[in-house]
């Protein structure tokens, strides 16, 4: 899933969401760093429309590598850091 050409998008994602300030403007609602990020926050960064990039965010967030907050109308994402980590091990244990 990661190693495909639209995986390699998955990953940026996974890897702007480890530093949201740096990488994300400031939202009007939600600390990116707090919250998460809203998909037309990651949409712009991609360049692409907000749903292609609520598709890449969703599955990252079934998978249970993103974690999800709404906030007034907006999905706010980011990372779940004990979930990236197991996901590692079992790489590493030869999955």
């Amino acid at each position: 899933m990661l190693r495909t050409p639209t995986g390699e998008r998955r990953l940026d994602i996974l890897e702007w969401l480890k530093d949201p300030a740096a990488h994300f403007p400031p939202q009007r609602h939600g600390d990116p760093v707090a919250d998460g990020v809203t998909a037309d926050a990651v949409a712009e960064k991609l360049g692409v429309r907000r749903a292609v990039a609520e598709t890449h965010l969703g599955l990252l967030a079934d998978l249970g590598l993103l974690r999800t907050r709404r906030i007034r109308r907006r999905t706010h994402y980011r990372r779940d850091e004990v979930r990236i980590a197991e996901v590692a091990r079992m790489f590493e244990k030869g999955w």
